[in-house]
């Protein structure tokens, strides 16, 4: 097994045993990226010459008797929508195309303190908004298990580069399902922490209220040190939450005796595909021959979750993107005889259509006369299904589901229909708007492609919902298989 094959655990202890450099580590990520890149399109900007530099400093270390972090070393994606200082930042948008930051992310102050070794910025839907990262402003990313499908999004690269083994973990952010549904289309564990247990500061917004980082990760263990690396409170984030933050790695335990599991039957309709039911089903009867008490669940505001998810998140989106006006940085149009003119050729020439369409449909629900027809009901809607969650969780410790409702589709088969393209994330975006925790792993496979199983939790649960996706994993062999690129 070559280098960038292996985990971060697998590697970590390579590492401290100084059976291998960091740098022989990174130089083999690198070397695969020049392999299959042109193939999955899965980043915007590499960082060979500071990846090496971190890798041989952490090299230099070890070899002094230093202890390193767990993650030390380790190669890392970043998705394109975190600012990192010195690299440019896009949201894979033409209006960013030339964006700089000054400043780091909270996230990748923490990762640097880690000492990981930053591979470059992946690809994702513009500014985030999107479900299959054709919304590029850029590039279409494939997926590595079949090249002519997506790979999801808008966090497509991050779960690309790491099903592909383009990297070793990475991260994303999710706002309806944008760490999830990439993560189940690209056959690798994803996680959406529960909002505000990680800094959004550097973040660039798409929904503050909605919006959340997380790691994408070959298995769960991997994904524990990254929650290890990025969780905790930071003042400069007014959301972040003041919480007693765990090693998550304690609960990597291969028990889920006496766990209670509800299946929302609102998740497992009539028009679930067959074959994925069939799927989710037998993940069911694993967790319970190992142990879990697994019963049919209902969450029975799930349906009015769809729509008011696309009230709420385009209304944050259009008084967000309200800042990118040309005047201080980014794309500006040099030929408007006004300033007037300036500020809506730039818009107008720098954002791409799905980014205009919903910056129109958030701006029209806020505006007079419709702010109490459209808006306001949402929110009263987000509240209803935020009281289904807690409701459930009174009974049961974990909410298990499909991630998808369908396996990763045709690159350009959706792209003519918006209203099909949003109910790709029709079981993962109640998650954003309750702020609970939600993950999805590998479960098994569709006519060859992979089916992801959504785990979700109370906020703050996210170690009863790791010991149960890594009891999964140590009983399956899912995730132990990857694409043949």
């Amino acid at each position: 097994m070559s280098l960038y094959q292996k985990t971060a655990h697998e590697l970590h202890q390579l590492l401290i045993n100084k059976e291998v450099s960091a740098e022989e580590i990174t130089n083999s990520v690198f070397n695969r990226i020049n392999d299959v890149e042109e193939k999955t399109k899965a980043y915007i900007t590499l960082t060979k010459e500071q990846a090496l530099e971190k890798a041989r400093n952490v090299d230099e270390k070890i070899a002094a008797g230093e202890k390193v972090p767990p993650l030390a070393g380790i190669p890392i994606a970043i998705k394109d929508n975190i600012c990192t200082n010195g690299v440019k930042t896009t949201c894979a948008s033409n209006i960013l195309y030339n964006f700089v930051p000054p400043y780091n992310a909270t996230v990748m102050e923490r990762l640097n303190g880690e000492n990981v070794v930053i591979t470059g910025k992946t690809n994702m839907d513009e500014f985030a908004m999107g479900s299959s990262t054709e919304n590029s402003g850029f590039h279409t990313t494939k997926n590595p298990w079949d090249l002519e499908r997506v790979p999801g999004g808008s966090s497509g690269g991050s779960a690309a580069a790491v099903a592909a083994d383009q990297c070793i973990a990475a991260l994303g952010s999710d706002t309806g399902g944008s760490i999830r549904q990439p993560a189940a289309f690209c056959g690798v564990v994803g996680m959406k922490p529960t909002y505000g247990a990680v800094s959004r500061y550097g973040l660039v917004a798409f929904a503050s209220s909605l919006d959340q980082i997380g790691p994408f990760t070959k298995d769960v263990t991997d994904c524990a040190m990254m929650l290890n690396a990025i969780c905790g409170h930071d003042p400069l984030d007014s959301t972040s939450v003041k919480n007693d933050v765990s090693d998550y790695t304690k609960f990597l335990q291969n028990d889920v005796k006496g766990l209670k599991i509800g299946v929302p039957k609102e998740y497992m309709t009539e028009d679930l595909d067959p074959k994925m039911r069939k799927v989710i089903e037998d993940a069911v009867v694993k967790l319970s021959n190992l142990g879990a008490v697994v019963e049919e669940a209902s969450l029975p505001h799930t349906e009015y979750a769809l729509p008011a998810y696309y009230l709420l998140a385009p209304a944050e989106a259009s008084s967000n993107l309200a800042r990118y006006d040309g005047v201080r940085y980014g794309y500006r149009n040099v030929d408007a005889d006004d300033i007037l003119e300036m500020f809506m050729k730039s818009r107008s020439e720098g954002f791409g259509s799905e980014v205009k369409r919903r910056i129109m449909l958030g701006t029209y629900s806020l505006s007079a006369g419709y702010y109490d027809e459209y808006y306001n009901k949402a929110l009263k809607v987000r509240t209803l299904i935020r009281n289904d969650f807690n409701k459930a969780f009174e009974k049961y410790d974990l909410l298990l589901s499909p991630t998808t409702p369908s396996t990763a589709f045709k690159i350009g088969e959706n792209t003519d229909d918006p209203v099909q393209m949003y109910l790709e994330d029709i079981f993962t975006l109640s998650v954003n708007l309750a702020g609970i925790p939600g993950m999805s792993l590998p479960c098994g496979f569709v006519d060859g492609m992979p089916v992801g199983l959504q785990l979700m939790g109370k906020p703050f649960s996210e170690g009863t919902m790791l010991r149960a996706a890594y009891t999964f994993e140590q009983n399956t062999e899912y995730n132990r298989q990857r694409p043949a690129l």
